[in-house]
């Protein structure tokens, strides 16, 4: 691997392929998969209905740009719409990931009001591109270009604060994971994301909705924020809609929609085969019941994590779950995939496990990592006392 630039520290494991939560390694090693890749793997790996899709349209037509008329796109919005329940006055824009999302979130929105603050939440994520990476809190890889940047932050669930920065007739906009992802799995309240839609409106400013993470029905809900019985007025998305399909999305409500061509754009984004990709993901949601399938292997879960010994705490809605150990989870982390063959996920809280597995997880795999997890803290517990 000398000629790959580093970005990630690995683990030696080398998958060559999936199958449901499943993934295979080059010597036959089957790994249970309850971290699906940054909550990428959102109907499972290599699911028959995505396979089938996917193929079917190579046969046909790969890609092409979007200066043609390509109507899989209308239809990608339709689903979405429809099976979310949100507001049929969004428009839709695909794009390729949910960093690039977010680039086009910030640009539309301060194109919408000429506003150039943004409020953010601490430890909140964003991505790692220009703008995306100056609404990141606490990332150490930032330019002169992110310090310069007009950013205010506030706490989660702070409504106090939020009320106080809100003063500003310059905040262009807000924007939230109502699930906060690699930042340890603390979710926004009802109450503070209904007071930000509230000072979004009296300040004609845009709330931003990150979905990039929490969204397409990991929460128990379509979207987290509809835990709060409100609607933002841009929504990005990607990992989980695409289920490992490169692919990313805004809805944008029309009061923030680029009044000239060329203010959006995409070469790559909406091509035909990311189409058949989240329409794949939104078929399977529907037909196998997978938002509720989240909420309701969720629950089962958290109910017996916050049982076990050396946790501290037990975060997150749905099949998007914290685990927040008395210790640093590094080395669990670590025993859980080389010894037991078990993916889960970090945050950047060092005591915070990430559990994103595949929305359509078998109660066999669920009791399986249970059992294992338990052994495995018991074993840590042991060695390090």
């Amino acid at each position: 691997m000398k000629n790959l630039l580093p970005v990630y520290p690995v683990f030696q494991i080398e998958p060559v392929r999936g199958d449901g939560c499943y993934i295979y390694d080059k010597d036959d090693n089957r790994y249970l998969d309850f971290y699906g890749g940054h909550a990428v793997i959102s109907i499972g790996h290599s699911h028959p209905v995505m396979k089938k899709r996917l193929k079917a349209q190579i046969d046909e037509l790969m890609f092409y740009s979007n200066s043609i008329v390509n109507s899989k796109q209308q239809e990608v919005a339709e689903k979405i719409i429809s099976l979310s329940g949100i507001s049929e006055d969004y428009k839709f824009f695909m794009v390729n990931s949910g960093a690039e999302a977010n680039e086009n979130a910030v640009k539309l929105a301060s194109m919408a009001n000429g506003k150039n603050t943004f409020v953010v939440l601490e430890n909140g994520f964003h991505g790692r591109t220009a703008a995306a990476l100056s609404l990141t809190d606490k990332m150490k890889h930032r330019t002169a270009f992110n310090t310069d940047f007009k950013v205010i932050k506030v706490a989660i669930n702070d409504t106090e604060a939020l009320d106080h920065v809100m003063e500003n007739e310059s905040v262009c906009a807000v924007i939230t994971e109502a699930i906060q992802g690699i930042g340890g799995i603390y979710s926004c309240n009802k109450s503070f994301l209904q007071a930000i839609r509230k000072h979004c409106d009296e300040k004609q400013s845009i709330w931003i909705a990150d979905e990039v993470q929490c969204g397409f029905g990991r929460s128990g809900k379509f979207w987290a924020f509809q835990h709060a019985d409100v609607e933002p007025d841009i929504i990005t998305m990607a990992k989980g809609m695409g289920n490992g399909f490169p692919v990313g999305g805004l809805m944008i409500k029309e009061n923030v929609l680029p009044i000239e061509y060329g203010m959006a754009g995409t070469t790559f984004g909406g091509n035909h085969l990311a189409c058949e990709a989240v329409l794949s993901v939104l078929e399977v949601l529907e037909s196998e019941n997978l938002i509720q399938r989240a909420a309701e292997a969720g629950e089962w879960i958290k109910q017996e994590l916050v049982q076990m010994m050396g946790v501290k705490e037990v975060r997150g809605k749905g099949l998007m779950i914290g685990i927040e150990m008395k210790f640093p989870i590094a080395e669990l982390r670590k025993k859980m995939v080389v010894e037991e063959k078990i993916f889960t996920g970090s945050s950047s809280q060092k005591n915070t496990l990430r559990l994103l597995p595949p929305l359509n997880i078998p109660d066999d795999a669920i009791h399986y990592f249970l059992h294992t997890l338990q052994k495995s803290i018991g074993a840590h517990i042991n060695v390090t006392i």
